[in-house]
């Protein structure tokens, strides 16, 4: 098998199909590792086998759907690609939603079988503990996952999968709160991995991971890494100095962060104290990443520094390869060869070049649609005049005329105030060149005048001087009369989902309650 290939339906293979021939061909080569135990594609090749055996002995058919809910770790990856094994359809469900939220998913999905870990034990409903549920660390109630496993040396039936077969459900509740189903299909995941050829996977290549196994801004990565049969380095629980250790201590050639993450981990004051130079590309996805930020990454950590720009529901993909142009930091870069990323306004006409809409994409990874939810499946979708389906992204942005894309805001995040339309992400730049902002968000909140008036909050640096009211006051002096800010908050940490998107929803009801 070459995955240096170019179209996902001509060339089509399996993850663990992959895997079980890495497994034959360099059995001892290590495959994934944790804090606590290492794999090789031999070890986990026969794990796998027994984890697909274990779900046909329950009869969980290929179609059906199993739920996990654990922090990383060398086995819950194992289990994800066992699963996939089988042709059963994984949730990955994130330990930080609450009880009801954990049961609405795990009903939408139909999982019939929930992994968990310690992280997620408070979330289990009523009942369900004792009779549906596997601990994949040491269980309270329930089997442990040792004890649930097939017999070893078993080998499950094969099963037949093509690139429309449904290969995972990811609930990305965004920003909004609102989880909904992203039926992803195996053709979606087998693109991810060709393209991973332009990017130096190799089986001594080592990816480390402190993002979590249930968002797709890890899968992206994690996929392609076991595609070219190299090594993933699991981490629980993201620490910015235990991350540069583990870099240092693996030799690491490749990752995947948020933003806010590079941002803590530039902020060391021992960053320069450790090797990295085997790096061969960075990658960053899922929130705004600073041309600042990316620049001093670019500056002081070896290898590539690439940036994906999409959505988790697919529709499209702007690749910005920062290390060769350095003058587009301010960009997420051009749409990928295979992606066609367009401008519509607010009646959903397409616009022309250099005009401001929202963007909407068509790739060959694309969603098959949002679990169970078909409305908002078709609110999701835009077509073009040939019925081309593209899928509508919630963000605004603008294309320069080397076809880079700058992208503006969140649709919903837009601020109309007294008829004027405000970008935050326009005031959270300019808000950030004052020395005391380390970090900062702006928010429209209700106004009997206006509509709507941003707000901001900021996160102030360690030891700086000034008032929330000077610092607003030296804001407001320059900036149009429309875009200065009613109020400024400080805030000892802005409020992030587990890959670093600012939660605005919850800033919003914190200034409220402030200010009532």
């Amino acid at each position: 098998m070459n995955p240096n290939t170019t179209s996902p339906e001509a060339s089509f293979r399996t993850v663990a199909a992959l895997i079980r021939e890495h497994a034959q061909r360099q059995p001892q080569r290590p495959a994934l590792c944790d804090d606590q135990r290492e794999l090789s594609y031999a070890q986990l090749d026969a794990l796998m086998d027994r984890i697909a055996a274990a779900l046909q002995r329950d009869g969980v058919l290929p179609g059906d759907s199993i739920a996990i809910c654990a922090h990383s770790s060398v086995h819950y990856a194992a289990l994800f690609l066992g699963a996939l094994r089988a042709g059963v359809v994984v949730a990955p469900l994130a330990p930080s939603a609450n009880r009801e939220s954990l049961a609405s998913m795990l009903h939408d999905a139909g999982a019939q079988w929930l992994f968990l870990d310690s992280a997620a034990q408070d979330l289990v409903p009523p009942g369900m503990a004792a009779t549906r549920c596997v601990w994949l660390g040491d269980a309270s109630e329930g089997m442990r996952f040792e004890d649930w496993l097939g017999a070893e040396g078993v080998r499950p039936q094969a099963v037949e999968l093509s690139p429309e077969s449904p290969f995972n459900i990811i609930y990305s509740s965004g920003t909004t709160g609102t989880p909904k189903g992203i039926v992803q299909s195996h053709g979606m995941r087998w693109a991810h991995v060709q393209r991973g050829s332009a990017y130096g996977y190799s089986p001594e290549g080592r990816t480390l991971l402190a993002t979590p196994l249930y968002s797709n801004t890890t899968l992206v990565v994690f996929f392609p890494t076991l595609g070219f049969g190299g090594c993933v380095q699991l981490m629980p629980k993201f620490d910015a100095a235990r991350y540069l250790q583990l870099a240092e201590q693996h030799r690491a050639t490749h990752t995947m962060l948020v933003p806010v993450q590079y941002q803590r981990i530039m902020a060391l004051p021992q960053f320069g104290a450790h090797d990295l130079s085997a790096f061969r590309f960075k990658f960053c996805t899922s929130a705004p990443f600073s041309a600042a930020l990316k620049a001093d990454v670019l500056a002081r950590w070896p290898g590539g520094l690439v940036e994906f720009y999409g959505m988790t529901e697919g529709g499209g993909t702007c690749i910005l390869v920062a290390h060769e142009h350095p003058d587009k930091l301010h960009t997420v870069g051009q749409p990928a060869a295979t992606s066609d990323i367009r401008l519509i306004d607010e009646e959903g006409r397409e616009l022309p070049p250099g005009a401001t809409g929202e963007v909407v994409g068509h790739s060959p990874g694309m969603m098959t649609g949002y679990h169970r939810q078909p409305g908002l499946t078709r609110e999701a979708e835009w077509f073009d005049a040939q019925g081309k389906r593209f899928i509508r992204t919630g963000d605004v942005g603008r294309f320069d005329a080397e076809g880079f894309l700058t992208l503006l805001d969140r649709r919903k995040d837009l601020i109309i105030s007294g008829g004027f339309n405000i970008y935050p992400s326009d005031l959270e730049a300019a808000l950030r060149q004052h020395p005391a902002v380390e970090d900062v968000a702006v928010t429209g909140v209700p106004s009997e005048q206006w509509g709507e008036t941003p707000v901001a909050f900021v996160r102030r640096r360690p030891g700086a001087p000034g008032e929330a009211a000077q610092i607003m006051a030296w804001y407001n002096a320059s900036a149009g009369k429309t875009q200065r800010l009613a109020a400024l908050h400080f805030i000892d940490e802005l409020p992030r989902s587990a890959i670093g998107k600012v939660l605005k929803r919850e800033l919003r009801a914190l200034h409220l309650n402030i200010s009532s």
